[in-house]
C-alpha cells in the first residue's frame, strides 16, 4: 500500500511540473509575440514613413520647388517665403518665344477671369498685330507714330517662319516676332495665323484692345487720338455684313447646317479691331473654326467669312459692325487699290481721315471712322513722312 502511494504522489508531482512547463512555454511564445509584432509594426510604420516622405519630395519636385523646401520645419532654418502673387511671367510675357503647338497656345490664351478687376496695376494696351510676308516697308512711319509711347502699345509680327527681321535694339519692332507658320492667300492658313496673333497678344493682360494690319497699312492720326479712340470703345469694329450675291452667301457651303444656316452667314473686311472679351472667344472657338476648316474653301475665304459670322451668331451685341481701316476696293476686282507715292498729297490723307461720311462710335455719329489705311506701296514712304507731322500730327 505504501509503495503505490508513493508512486501516486511522484505521478503528480510529474503532471504538476509538465503544466508549469507549458505555462512557461507559452508565456515565452506570448511575449516573443508580442517582441515580434513591436517590431513588425516599427519596420511598417518607418516604410510608409519613408514611401510618403518620397511621394512629398516627388510632387515638389514636380512643380520645381527644391527638397529642401519640403524638408524644411520649425526646428530647423525656417522655409523660404514664396510670393504665390508674383505673377510676372504670366501677366507679362517679355519674350515671345515659345514652342507651344496652336492647340496649346489657344488654350492658354483662352484664359479668362471673371473677376473684372485686376490685383496689380494695369494700364490697358492696344496690340497692334502685323500680318506680314516678310520686310515691313512703312516702319519709320510707325516708328515715329510710336515713339514716347511705349507704356500704351505692344508690337506683335507674324512674319515667314524662315524671316529675321533686322532692326536695332532701339526699335519697338525689335524681338516682336512671334512663332509663326506658313501662310497662303485664300487659304484657311490665313484665318490660322490671325488666331495665332490674337492668342501671343492675349498671353500679355495688359492688352486690352487688338488691330490686325498688313505691311501696307498706315495709320491716318496720330497715337494719342488712336488710343483714346479704341481704349474708349465699347464695341469691337469688326465689319459683317449680309451680302446676297455670289460672293457672299453664293460662297455658303449647306454642309455647315445645321449649325450655321445661310440665314446667319456674313462677310467682311479680313482687317479687324476687337476688345479683350471678344478676342478671347474668337481663339476659344472649336466647333465652328473646324466646320470653317472643313467647309469654306476656294472660292470661299475663311479670313473674310469666318469672324464676321461667328461674331454675328455669338456675340452681334459687342461688334460696332464696321472696320476702321479704309481701304479703295472702287477699281473692282480680288485686290483693292494700291497707292504708290505720286498719289500721296495732303488733300488724299485729308479725304481719309474725314470722308465725309458719319458713322456710329458708342452709339453716337462722329466723322472719325477711319484710323488706318492700306493698301500703300512702298514708294509711298517719303511723301508720308513728310506729312505725318503736318497732316497726321506725329
Amino acid at each position: 500500500m505504501a509503495r503505490g502511494r508513493g508512486d501516486k504522489e511522484d505521478a503528480e508531482k510529474y503532471t504538476g511540473l509538465l503544466k508549469l512547463v507549458q505555462v512557461l512555454s507559452f508565456l515565452v511564445v506570448f511575449v516573443a509575440g508580442i517582441i515580434i509584432g513591436l517590431a513588425t509594426s516599427a519596420h511598417i510604420n518607418t516604410y510608409f514613413s519613408s514611401q510618403a516622405q518620397l511621394f512629398s519630395t516627388s510632387t515638389v519636385t514636380s512643380f520645381q520647388v527644391s527638397s529642401n523646401k519640403a524638408n524644411c520645419n520649425q526646428t530647423q532654418a525656417p522655409c523660404p517665403e514664396i510670393d504665390y502673387l508674383s505673377m510676372d511671367a504670366f501677366i507679362h510675357p517679355m519674350n515671345l518665344t515659345h514652342k507651344l503647338s496652336d492647340d496649346e497656345l489657344f488654350w492658354r490664351a483662352s484664359m479668362m477671369p471673371y473677376k473684372k478687376e485686376y490685383p496689380f496695376p494695369r494700364v490697358p494696351k492696344v496690340a497692334f498685330m502685323f500680318l506680314t510676308r516678310g520686310p515691313l516697308p512703312f516702319m519709320p512711319l510707325w516708328e515715329r507714330f510710336f515713339k514716347d509711347h511705349e507704356f500704351f502699345f505692344s508690337i506683335y509680327l507674324h512674319t515667314p517662319p524662315d524671316y529675321y527681321l533686322n532692326v536695332s535694339t532701339s526699335s519697338p519692332f525689335y524681338g516682336r516676332q512671334i512663332p509663326s507658320q506658313r501662310v497662303e492667300w485664300g487659304s484657311f492658313l490665313l484665318a490660322d495665323a490671325e488666331r495665332r496673333l490674337l492668342a501671343n497678344a492675349l498671353l500679355d493682360f495688359s492688352n486690352e484692345r487688338f488691330i490686325l494690319l498688313s505691311e501696307s497699312c498706315i495709320p491716318v492720326y496720330n497715337f494719342p487720338t488712336v488710343y483714346k479712340y479704341l481704349i474708349g470703345s465699347t464695341y469691337s469694329f469688326v465689319e459683317s455684313y449680309d451680302d446676297p450675291t455670289r460672293y457672299g452667301r453664293g460662297r455658303y457651303n449647306r454642309k455647315m447646317l445645321p449649325h450655321i444656316k445661310l440665314y446667319q452667314w456674313r462677310k467682311g473686311s479680313q482687317w479687324f479691331e476687337m476688345q479683350r472679351s471678344v478676342a478671347t472667344y474668337i481663339v476659344s472657338d472649336t466647333k465652328y473654326y473646324n466646320l470653317f476648316k472643313k467647309y469654306c474653301k476656294p472660292a470661299c475665304y475663311p479670313d473674310e467669312h469666318y469672324i464676321p459670322t461667328y461674331l454675328n451668331m455669338f456675340h452681334g451685341s459687342l461688334n460696332a459692325n464696321r472696320t476702321i481701316t479704309w481701304v479703295d476696293w472702287s477699281m473692282g476686282g480680288p485686290h483693292p487699290a494700291k497707292y504708290e507715292g505720286v498719289n500721296v498729297t495732303e488733300g488724299f490723307i485729308q479725304s481719309i481721315r474725314n470722308n465725309g461720311t458719319l458713322c456710329s462710335y458708342n452709339d453716337e455719329l462722329t466723322s472719325v471712322c477711319y484710323l488706318f489705311a492700306r493698301k500703300f506701296a512702298p514708294s509711298a514712304l517719303e511723301p508720308l513722312l513728310n506729312l505725318s507731322s503736318t497732316v497726321m500730327n506725329f
